[in-house]
């Protein structure tokens, strides 16, 4: 067989393919694909521009999905939060209640045995914000302030996990608000901020 310099370029343009096929099933031979479910507890709290406020409890829970290459994962997920703070008025003890679907991408970078970095946006949507009043007698209320507030809101999450051998996740994250979520000039500026505790579990994985 006599190589002409068409073959020649066409042997070329083969032997690229197979070296480029050759490091993409090397790369993905290394990587992780896993959907799980997650859940935890919230102490979060609003913090407002001069006045003075307290964490509240609630939870949060949704799914994730990972996609892990060697050190590095990136990790979306979709979480019910339960959000807001407590508040003092007048030596009463109130309430602002928040409900918000959030969708954190993070960024994961591992360590050892499964140990990781994470840090990433979230974007949230306010599905409920209500609000405790006390009047001059003392009796509480509860009024619907969604109107008073915007509709979405932009984090910065920071946090630690570990990821088990067995399918067993563990985060602590601190989600700080970005955005302003008053939609109105003239109240404080006003922002979430809310630490999580999180137990999750990898319901299906493929890869290392």
């Amino acid at each position: 067989m006599i190589l002409t310099q068409q073959n020649i370029k066409i042997m070329r343009k083969i032997t690229v393919l197979l070296s480029l096929l050759l490091i993409s099933t090397m790369a993905f031979s290394q990587a992780q694909f896993a959907i799980g479910v997650k859940g935890g507890l919230n102490f979060a709290k609003l913090d407002v521009e001069d006045f003075s406020t307290k964490n509240r409890t609630g939870f949060h829970g949704g799914a994730f999905a990972l996609v892990k290459l060697t050190k590095i994962g990136i990790q979306p997920e979709i979480i019910f939060s339960q959000q807001g703070s407590k508040f003092s008025f007048n030596g009463d003890e109130l309430e602002s209640n928040f409900n918000y679907v959030n969708i954190p991408i993070m960024l994961k970078l591992y360590t050892i045995a499964g140990i990781n970095i994470q840090a990433g946006p979230q974007f949230g949507f306010v599905t409920k914000a209500e609000q405790e009043t006390i009047d001059f007698n003392g009796v509480k209320t509860t009024q619907d302030v969604k109107d008073q507030f915007k509709g979405s809101d932009i984090s910065l999450g920071l946090g630690l996990g570990w990821d088990l051998p067995f399918g067993l996740t563990v985060d602590a994250r601190y989600n700080l608000g970005l955005s302003k979520i008053d939609d109105d000039a003239a109240l404080n500026a006003t922002r979430n901020q809310v630490f999580q505790l999180s137990l999750g579990y990898k319901l299906i994985k493929i890869g290392k």
